[in-house]
């Protein structure tokens, strides 16, 4: 499809270029018959003059009065070559702008497939998220409408089933919402000084009742600093690095909070003492849909891979930068994510 795309694209571009070159090339060649023409009857109406004694000329002679008539067959022959040359010239313009505009149209196109090809991958991946909570969801019902000898207990089972699936695809459709959004330009009036100290607290209240149950220790270290941003999405990119750092710790286990200014920018870091991520895992953990095997294999986490995705957009949308090291080999190590703002 692009392939096309890109040699109509080309297509044109030979038609804007060679249309201009050969109005440039008339306009040359008219000039320069025009210039002809008047330079040969001004030959012709001075030699009449000369004629007639209405002008005399030099004695010592100039070599413009002792020329005769231009010779016709040399302007014609001048013409030829004019128009040889000029069509030479096109050729190699033809030659040129076509190879130019192949590769023009290919760098013009090449952000268009890359947005598709990331939509349908995308598209890919959410239709195979989808299909695995409904599937539950219809075989579990498939399975207890055949039961005719179902008890009351075992209906409410399967509605507690039921509802936790129904509450995952509700979060799935949440978060592709949310990401659809962050995809659109984003309107900077909305942006304010926003403080430091108030998101991380605002994310730990809203994590709150995850920390409790697991026993999780959040230690804070956190300076009076501001961010230029969108105080819902801040406290939103927070949410989700606290949420993964919790998910991914032992109970019991700590969590530290760190945020200051340094060089003139705003360093919040979050480290914790989890399961880690694994190298090959790493370069990854930003692409949407994407947990790594570690995860899926040792550790129920539930999630769909999308709030490292969230993550790394807000931060751009803030012009941001968010880093995140790791090192799964060694016990405890944990991860921390750092964060860097303007």
């Amino acid at each position: 499809m692009f392939e096309k795309a890109r040699l109509k694209l080309t297509a044109w571009y030979l038609v804007i270029i060679m249309t201009i070159s050969l109005l440039f090339s008339f306009a040359v060649y008219s000039s320069i018959t025009f210039e002809f023409r008047k330079f040969e009857k001004m030959h012709v109406k001075i030699q009449e003059e000369i004629r007639d004694g209405v002008i005399v000329p030099p004695p010592s002679g100039n070599h413009f009065f002792k020329i005769g008539r231009p010779d016709p067959k040399f302007i014609e022959e001048s013409r030829k070559r004019l128009l040889v040359n000029l069509g030479l010239l096109n050729i190699m313009i033809l030659v040129f702008s076509g190879a130019a505009g192949y590769f023009l149209a290919g760098r013009t196109l090449r952000p268009i497939q890359k947005m598709v090809d990331e939509q349908n991958r995308f598209i890919t991946d959410a239709s195979h998220e989808l299909r695995t909570p409904i599937t539950s969801l219809r075989s579990e019902i498939e399975v207890a409408l055949r039961n005719k000898d179902l008890t009351l207990s075992e209906a409410k089972k399967l509605l507690e089933s039921n509802l936790e699936e129904t509450v995952n695809l509700q979060s799935l459709s949440d978060n592709l919402l949310g990401l659809s959004q962050l995809g659109k330009p984003q309107n900077t009036k909305d942006m304010t000084e926003v403080s430091v100290v108030e998101i991380v607290d605002a994310s730990i209240r809203k994590l709150s009742g995850l920390i409790k149950k697991k026993n999780i220790i959040v230690q804070k270290n956190v300076k009076d600093v501001g961010i230029r941003g969108i105080p819902e999405r801040l406290t939103e990119l927070l949410v989700i690095l606290l949420d993964n750092a919790v998910k991914y710790s032992p109970p019991k286990s700590k969590i530290s909070i760190a945020a200051k200014a340094i060089d003139g920018k705003v360093r919040i870091e979050i480290k914790d003492n989890g399961i880690g991520i694994a190298e090959e895992d790493l370069p990854l953990v930003f692409d949407r849909f994407y947990r790594g095997t570690k995860s899926r294999s040792k550790e129920k986490v539930t999630g769909y891979g999308l709030g490292l995705a969230m993550a790394k957009e807000i931060v751009g949308l803030h012009s941001g930068a968010i880093v995140i090291r790791s090192k799964q080999a060694v016990k405890g190590a944990g991860t921390t994510v750092v964060l860097e703002f303007s």
